[in-house]
């Protein structure tokens, strides 16, 4: 029996294999592991390709949203805002440099952060947003931008999941005041080991960044403040060099498997569907259905040969990190539908034909009971 995997990096490897290893041996072979042109030349490119003017190289996906919010220089104690569904990267961050999280909740159509839940949470002490751009759809910025305005807020765009989407055509990541990204390699760009991004339009804000990732330093050994050690290597910038060539092809063959699930289970009731906003590019790094039978749907899947994923089983405020905040915010949507979220297959691994055996498999299982 052929497996539908969930991911497939071999394959992608395969794809693109002469390239790749070209680029390796070429890091290899200059010895120039920290910095250089390899690092230049993607930070350059991937700023183009996000529609930002500068672009900061760092170690990981959650070091970039550390050096976004760090970069803000907020008040300590602050009170930063997050929606309840997402990787506790996006939390953590937070708390970890001295600010107080308040989570609000998600939408239920596209999980994005909950324009109202986010309003209602906003107190004399909020400082920040971070909009997080969850499973590739954009958050509303429209709505965001207009009430970090009228607050005096900023917002840190969490882009790890949305590399290339796009709200009314303006791709995200520099649409708010800072943005982070992961190359974590299951990412719809993703590097061999961990990597990440930061992209602005404020040239301050982006040397603050640098200087942060570097040391608290421009120059070699003028350090104007203590920062840290959170570089984007070479290695690692000279396949995300190769792979981004290929990251609109990908991202073309992830929304027409998003299209084709969204057209034959419609008719479906006992599943809920994502919704695409007519405003946004969503670039499916995960396409999310929702049922009542989630983990009997996972099993029967599993048996049929298509691996699933969870994301996320746990909502943030019901985690055992935030149990301090003395409560789980069971009122939050977000926190009822954890249940119910189940990840199908998606990716340029998967063909057409792989997305109609997972439709037929859903379908017998629900016709089937």
């Amino acid at each position: 029996m052929k497996i539908i995997k969930f991911l497939d990096l071999k394959y992608q490897y395969e794809m693109l294999k002469e390239d790749i290893d070209s680029a390796i041996n070429d890091v290899i072979s200059n010895s120039a592991f920290i910095g250089g042109e390899e690092s230049t030349r993607f930070l350059n490119d991937f700023a183009d390709f996000q529609n930002a003017e500068h672009c900061i190289g760092v170690a990981n996906g959650t070091d970039a949203i550390e050096i976004a919010i760090e970069a803000l220089e907020l008040p300590k104690g602050s009170e930063i805002i997050v929606p309840a569904n997402s990787f506790i990267a996006s939390s953590e961050a937070v708390t970890r440099l001295g600010h107080k999280v308040v989570f609000c909740d998600c939408n239920p159509d596209n999980y994005t952060i909950s324009i109202p839940s986010l309003k209602a949470k906003i107190t004399q002490n909020t400082k920040a947003i971070v909009a997080v751009h969850l499973y590739g759809h954009p958050c509303d910025m429209e709505a965001l931008l207009k009430i970090a305005n009228e607050h005096s807020l900023k917002i840190i765009e969490d882009c790890a999941q949305a590399h290339g989407a796009e709200f009314k055509g303006k791709r995200i990541g520099a649409l708010g005041d800072i943005g982070a990204f992961s190359f974590y390699p299951g990412k719809n760009l993703g590097a061999y080991g961990d990597a990440g991004a930061i992209v602005t339009n404020d040239s301050d804000l982006a040397v603050k960044a640098k200087m942060i990732s570097n040391h608290g330093r421009i120059d070699k050994y003028n350090h104007v403040f203590e920062g840290r050690n959170s570089r984007l290597d070479n290695l690692q910038a000279a396949i995300l060099n190769v792979k981004l060539k290929s990251l609109e092809e990908w991202t073309k063959r992830r929304i027409e498997i998003a299209d084709y699930y969204m057209e034959n289970l419609k008719d479906l009731d006992e599943i809920v569907l994502p919704k695409r906003e007519t405003w946004a590019r969503q670039v499916y790094h995960l396409f999310v259905i929702r049922s009542e039978r989630r983990d009997v749907l996972q099993k029967f899947l599993e048996q049929q040969g298509i691996q699933t994923g969870i994301h996320y089983p746990i909502a943030l405020p019901k985690l055992k990190a935030y149990e301090y905040l003395g409560h789980g915010h069971r009122d939050f949507i977000a926190c009822q539908l954890d249940t119910k979220l189940l990840s199908l297959p998606i990716g340029e691994h998967l063909t057409l034909n792989d997305a109609e055996k997972v439709v037929h498999a859903i379908k017998s299982f629900f016709n089937n009971p």
